[in-house]
């Protein structure tokens, strides 16, 4: 009973730190309307910077927020390929997710950075007097919570309406003298700072950073947004970042369930893509049901009135 009570406790602050990186996968996917890829480069980077800092001697605070200041930049060169050399936004992304690669290695020397036996933020948290047992899930809350009050905040500024009306309406939003370009580059440069500061704590959540913990991150972060738009409407922008931390927390019960089922590790991407797989059929489905009860009312509402 106490091994399966902190597997969830362990699930839930996986979901929770993952979290921070779904609401920045939610600023480019949903709020300015951009498929970026850049996700899957940001993230590691993220982890590799922290990860050099700290085994540099740097203070932990200072090595994470290092991390979403290099991936702001991360995002602000896909915005700047799309906007000013006219690349297409998937071909944008991709190039910078490859520059990535490169640029994760020189920074961390090497394919993977050990952090077993180095001060991080989560033994500056059990310095302070936090039990080890709940240190993570404290810390991954209080992010989250920040993170998210900070990007709503945002979202409701003069600035933040911009952006939201350049993924609404681009060529509205550009006619009353919004340089959409700008806001592009900026949105995307906070959704990728956003995932670098994911992947920093998660380095020290894990206890190293590695070359490839970038693999499949953006199909993470859009199944949880995914998943989470099906479990709450999102109406507004509030509701739609509280969205994407439960969808976060959701898709890493379903993997966890899935492994309890005897998935093996090696399906997890499977059972990524059938989870996205079902979370949009779903709303299609529901929406179909919906319109064949509409049309049948119709119907019979026809012959009553014949």
């Amino acid at each position: 009973m106490t091994s399966a009570f902190g597997a969830i406790f362990r699930v839930l602050e996986q979901g929770l730190v993952y979290a921070v990186m779904a609401v920045g996968v939610y600023l480019s996917s949903r709020v300015l309307d951009f498929p970026d890829l850049t996700v899957d480069g940001s993230f590691p980077m993220g982890a590799a910077i922290a990860a050099r800092l700290l085994v540099g001697g740097v203070h932990p605070l200072m090595a994470t927020l290092f991390a979403p200041v290099a991936g702001f930049f991360a995002g602000a060169a896909t915005g700047m390929l799309n906007t000013k050399l006219r690349i297409s936004n998937l071909l944008a992304g991709i190039l910078t997710m490859t520059a990535l690669y490169s640029v994760n290695l020189r920074v961390m020397g090497r394919a993977n950075v050990p952090l077993l036996r180095t001060d991080t933020v989560l033994t500056l948290i059990q310095d302070m007097g936090m039990p080890p047992m709940i240190s993570a899930f404290l810390l991954f809350c209080m992010v989250t919570v920040i993170v998210k009050f900070l990007v709503d905040s945002f979202l409701r500024t003069e600035f933040g309406l911009a952006l939201r009306a350049t993924g609404d309406n681009e060529g509205m939003i550009r006619s009353l003298g919004v340089n959409t370009n700008s806001m592009k580059i900026v949105g995307i440069g906070i959704a990728n700072a956003l995932v670098a500061l994911s992947g920093a704590l998660v380095a020290q959540y894990q206890g190293f950073a590695d070359i490839g913990m970038g693999i499949g991150t953006v199909v993470a972060g859009l199944a949880s947004v995914i998943i989470g738009e099906a479990i709450i409407s999102p109406r507004s922008v509030g509701m739609g970042t509280l969205g994407a931390i439960i969808g976060s927390v959701a898709y890493r019960i379903c993997v966890f369930l899935a492994l309890r089922l005897g998935f093996a590790p090696t399906d997890l991407k499977l059972v990524t893509a059938f989870l996205v797989i079902v979370a949009l059929s779903g709303k299609s489905i529901k929406q179909g049901i919906g319109g064949e009860r509409r049309e049948a009312g119709r119907n019979v509402g026809t012959e009553v009135s014949m």
